[in-house]
């Protein structure tokens, strides 16, 4: 069997941490899709840095709009969400099949909103009703100030991926936001059927503590986060409180495993998907990760549910000198000044291409 059909049999769904224009006009992730059994996909501000940066593919449509008044943000927003449609698209007959389970893409507010919720809950609802697609999640980081805008959204109807969180204490804080969400339309009289998911990055913590951490328990951090954080998970799952909630029609915000590509050469570029196979999970990986795994990966023990040996684990760590949750909090600020760094990078660079295609046609202008 295939592994990558092995996790969707187990009830785990894997999506794509990506997307370009070459992904949708070469065929790949139609490829994906057909050979890997993946049902959706992420983005982010790093993916498309990369995408519109290094690539001429995006130029004719920056070129269209050179001279327009629009700013450079919403020109990008015009791009990413040009290529988020066409993979929403292509991801529609999954969603339709699933009731909306599953064939879903992401596209993120502006980092540079983390944390400011309601100018967040703006962009939301501003993106949401750019994109013209069901199946489109729109991607709020977990900040203190995330979580209000969160539980606002998920309040007006918008599905949303929860970004940024790192911790256990960090993932309930961003179930509670969504239960207090789907409470507060049940209690207007409004459909509670809202899908979320909540991503809890991995691979980050171990990188984080690679110079500090003793050798024999390099790379098993993030595992271990994320196995107690999947216990809490299992826990809420069984909660008298979720179980009304579904009674009345509400669809589980599932937990999502995001950053599992291994950023360590020494290790096995399969070692977070294979120990993180978990039902009623998703794991977001990039393309490396995923042929990987679908090449040499073997179908792997589905996590615990228990979270015994991951808890055990951390206290290895605590023992070790890492101080777990102020690392969390230190990783998540780490990860919206990243996200805000390839933004700006971004804009940058479609400023600069503008100005260029300005000038070329004032040229021949000229000329």
């Amino acid at each position: 069997m295939n592994a990558t059909q092995y996790l969707h049999d187990l009830g785990q769904r894997l999506w794509l941490d990506n997307i370009s224009r070459r992904h949708l006009e070469e065929g790949i992730l139609q490829r994906y899709i057909a050979e890997y059994a993946l049902t959706g996909l992420t983005s982010n501000p790093t993916i498309f840095e990369r995408a519109i940066g290094s690539s001429e593919a995006y130029d004719a449509s920056i070129r269209a709009g050179a001279d327009d008044s629009e700013s450079d943000e919403a020109v990008f927003v015009s791009l990413a969400l040009d290529d988020l449609r066409r993979a929403a698209d292509l991801f529609r007959p999954i969603h339709k099949a699933t009731a909306g389970l599953d064939g879903w893409v992401s596209m993120e507010v502006s980092p540079l909103l983390a944390y400011d919720a309601a100018a967040t809950v703006d962009a939301v609802k501003s993106i949401r009703t750019l994109a013209r697609r069901d199946n489109l999640f729109v991607k709020i980081p977990g900040t203190p100030q995330g979580m209000r805008a969160i539980e606002e959204s998920i309040f007006a109807g918008v599905p949303v991926n929860v970004t940024l969180l790192f911790s256990c204490a960090q993932y309930r804080a961003a179930a509670e936001a969504y239960l207090c969400g789907i409470e507060r339309r049940i209690a207007a009289g409004l459909d509670p059927h809202v899908a979320s998911v909540a991503s809890l990055f991995v691979s980050r913590w171990d990188r984080a503590v690679s110079e500090k951490a003793p050798q024999e328990l390099r790379n098993r951090l993030g595992i271990a986060v994320a196995g107690v954080t999947y216990a809490a998970y299992r826990e809420l799952l069984r909660s008298e409180r979720w179980r009304k909630l579904a009674a009345s029609g509400a669809v589980v915000q599932r937990l999502l495993w995001a950053s599992t590509g291994t950023k360590d050469p020494s290790a096995p570029a399969t070692i977070y998907v294979e120990a993180l196979a978990a039902p009623d999970t998703i794991d977001t990986v990039p393309d490396a990760t995923l042929l990987a795994f679908a090449r040499d990966g073997t179908p792997p023990a589905p996590l615990a549910e228990d979270g015994i040996e991951a808890g055990a684990m951390l206290e290895r760590f605590r023992a070790a000198g890492i101080a777990i949750d102020p690392l969390a909090a230190d990783l998540q600020r780490a990860g919206a000044q990243a996200f805000v760094k390839s933004w700006q990078a971004l804009m940058s660079g479609i400023a600069a291409k503008r100005a260029r295609f300005r000038a070329e046609r004032a040229a021949r202008v000229v000329c």
